[in-house]
């Protein structure tokens, strides 16, 4: 039996044929528009979007050779709100996650219910990127459409629903609104009351990896396929991530490094004390039933190496387009071994948690004349991975630990990055065979719902192949742990001096 999981990204989908083995059969991609208005207001057109990831099914079905796929599941980008009509068309354009002009609905939200009970209650702080604050923003400022509107989706229940399922959503991205009872799994009547949202409005919170519907069928012919696929619900795209990689289990955390860097690992109760608010770290369902899970983020992962690139390295990427074209690649290898002597601090957009400072500003230290731009390429991959090992220690104490590092993203295509996050972190770091885990992830809720594997756990165990396996070297991370405990020292530094800034 084949299965396709679907992801829906904030700049593109991609969908994925698997095997029942996990083996990726065939996959297609499309890239889609972020509709900017200024720094605060950012849009998308959700019709566009479903067109596209129709195209991209269509691809990934096309490759793959097999025409007959058994069930689909979804991932999605997080907290998203589309205003739809009965039959599930955009009433107007997506409000993003990224889309902060609700910040007064999220301050009221905090006025409201307090920030503490709230975090207690929903798992999420209140904050303008939850869907929630969006809904308000949308009855406040856009009457018309909000009583239009049959319901306020996110992009779970908008593709289900254009895929041929009633308004379901999936307990992630429910547990993502900010509207849900955490331990009561779900929608919070006091919270629905006050703010006065009607329960109509929402779509009705399903666990991830239950059948909701079968795939239209003229859509079924549309995509090249025969038969009929079954619709499994998904999950918000950083759950469905983390079981492509495995986290099944406690004390396994995934490292997915990207523009920014995102660590994601689960646990088997909520965690919903003083400390994890602190820290600003979210708890929200896991795609795993019974699990719950967090995350911590770095604004500034893999763009903090473009940046160098674009802003000083021109000759040296000149010198790459006669090689392999890969300039990251040429940068690297150049890089001196050992622990860097400089140090960057890589808030260039603000910092991300445990701080969520989006005063503090970046910054280099420790430059001499004798420093080259190899040694700053060193002191960038360093000092990325003293700020993850940063979110890594505060899990900790919040009682998270974490083992093993699972990392996905371009960081994998560099061997020496991933020894040095070994090094540094103390962890054993490992690599997959299936990089494109949130596709993975959702094929194995299809897969469990239709029988194709007993488990998610079985799932994980036959699908998530390990490719390669970095282990501290003793010497280089006691060295590096002398230089962690002076760079844990600099924000707290330089932070008065930012805010004079």
């Amino acid at each position: 039996m084949s299965l396709i999981g679907l992801d829906i990204g904030t700049t593109g989908c991609k969908a994925m044929v698997f095997s029942d083995e996990g083996a990726a059969l065939g996959h297609g991609f499309r890239e889609y528009e972020v509709i900017s208005l200024d720094t605060v207001r950012h849009e998308q057109d959700a019709e566009r979007v479903w067109k596209l990831a129709k195209e991209a099914m269509k691809e990934a079905v096309q490759k793959s050779g097999v025409p007959s796929v058994h069930a689909l599941s979804l991932s999605v980008q997080g907290d998203a709100v589309i205003p739809v009509d009965r039959d599930g068309n955009a009433l107007a354009h997506t409000l993003l996650g990224m889309d902060y002009r609700s910040k007064e609905q999220g301050d009221r939200c905090g006025e409201l219910f307090g920030e503490r009970e709230l975090f207690e209650r929903t798992g999420m702080r209140p904050h303008p990127m939850n869907s929630v604050t969006k809904m308000m923003w949308i009855k406040e400022s856009l009457p018309e459409i909000y009583e239009k509107a049959d319901k306020l989706v996110t992009y779970a229940d908008f593709i289900l629903m254009k895929l041929g399922a009633p308004a379901v959503i999936d307990e992630t991205m429910a547990s993502r609104t900010m509207l849900f009872d955490l331990k009561e799994k779900k929608w919070s009547q006091q919270m629905l009351e006050q703010l006065g949202i009607s329960e109509e409005k929402l779509s009705r919170p399903v666990p991830s990896g239950e059948i909701v519907g079968k795939m239209r069928k003229e859509l079924v012919e549309e995509l090249g396929l025969t038969g009929k696929v079954l619709l499994v619900a998904g999950g918000h795209d950083q759950t469905c991530a983390a079981l492509g990689a495995g986290l099944v289990k406690e004390n396994i955390a995934l490292d997915s490094h990207g523009t920014a860097e995102v660590v994601s690992t689960a646990f088997d109760a909520p965690r919903l004390g003083g400390k994890m608010f602190d820290s600003y770290y979210p708890c929200y369902c896991h795609a795993k039933s019974g699990m719950y899970f967090t995350f911590t983020l770095n604004h500034i992962g893999g763009i903090l190496f473009k940046w160098f690139r674009d802003n000083f390295c021109e000759k040296q990427v000149e010198e790459a387009a006669l090689l392999d074209g890969n300039a990251f690649r040429l940068l690297e290898s150049r890089a001196p071994e050992g622990p860097s002597s400089v140090m960057i601090l890589p808030h260039f957009n603000g910092s991300g948690t445990p701080w969520c400072d989006l005063d503090s500003k970046g910054a280099i230290v420790g430059l001499t004349m004798s420093t080259t731009k190899y040694d700053l390429v060193k002191a960038i991959m360093d000092s990325l991975t003293y700020e993850l090992l940063i979110n890594l220690d505060r899990l900790e104490h919040c009682g998270i630990r974490i083992d093993t590092l699972r990392a996905v993203g371009g960081a994998t295509k560099s061997p020496k990055w991933m020894q040095i996050k070994s090094d540094i972190t103390g962890k054993a770091v490992q690599t997959l065979v299936v990089s494109d885990a949130a596709c993975l992830g959702a094929a194995m809720l299809a897969g469990v719902a239709c029988g194709v594997f007993s488990s998610i756990d079985q799932a994980a165990e036959q699908c998530v192949k390990v490719k390669s396996c970095y282990e501290p070297e003793p010497g280089r991370a006691m060295r590096y742990r002398e230089k962690y405990e002076v760079y844990r020292d600099i924000y707290p530094t330089l932070r008065d001096l930012n805010y004079r800034l």
